[in-house]
């Protein structure tokens, strides 16, 4: 396999891990939970620096970095435990409206995976892209932030809740680039 999409530096990394069929399931605050709570995890346990987010229907966009080069490790056990909680959350609670439609689609993308023996809920790829400059850094960070907004979610950037554009998101003290 290439290196090309693998985060294998120091540098920060833009990610963005995706459900697979593109399942809109962070619609529901406590599925933006079980990601928030990983993160804040990640990095208070892992060494995961944070630099900016946003949590999407269907995906996240990340910019992270890990100094001691773990970050292929990091995202792979991040992925693991979000993917076991959302599913634990899904076969659990039935007062989900769509689970039955939601683990219906992840058992169906699971059995064309050798790893994934009944669910599978997270795409294989990340597409990490190092960023080790500050234009593309920026243009990252940009895109993070308009995200909402292009979507149409949002008219400005920092009414989106699940952002670092967002002055009061739960990931605010976490962040590299708030930090003092």
């Amino acid at each position: 396999m290439s290196d090309r999409y693998k985060a294998i530096g120091g540098h920060p990394y833009f990610i963005s891990p995706t459900m697979v069929g593109w399942v809109d399931l962070f619609t529901r605050k406590k599925f933006c939970s079980i990601i928030i709570d990983s993160l804040q995890y990640c990095i208070k346990q892992k060494g995961l620096r944070l630099h900016e987010y946003v949590i999407m229907p269907s995906h996240l966009h990340l910019i992270i970095q890990n100094e001691e080069g773990n970050l292929p490790a990091i995202i792979r056990d991040f992925k693991a435990h979000t993917a076991r909680q959302v599913l634990k959350r899904l076969l659990n609670e039935r007062n989900e409206s769509r689970s039955e439609w939601i683990l219906r689609l992840f058992k169906y993308y699971a059995k064309y995976q050798k790893q994934n023996t009944r669910y599978m809920v997270w795409q294989k790829t990340n597409r990490a892209i190092e960023l080790d400059n500050e234009k593309i850094y920026n243009q990252k960070r940009d895109y993070i932030h308009q995200n909402p907004v292009r979507a149409g979610y949002v008219f400005r950037a920092e009414d989106w809740i699940h952002s670092s554009a967002n002055d009061e998101s739960e990931l605010q003290d976490v962040l590299v680039n708030r930090q003092a």
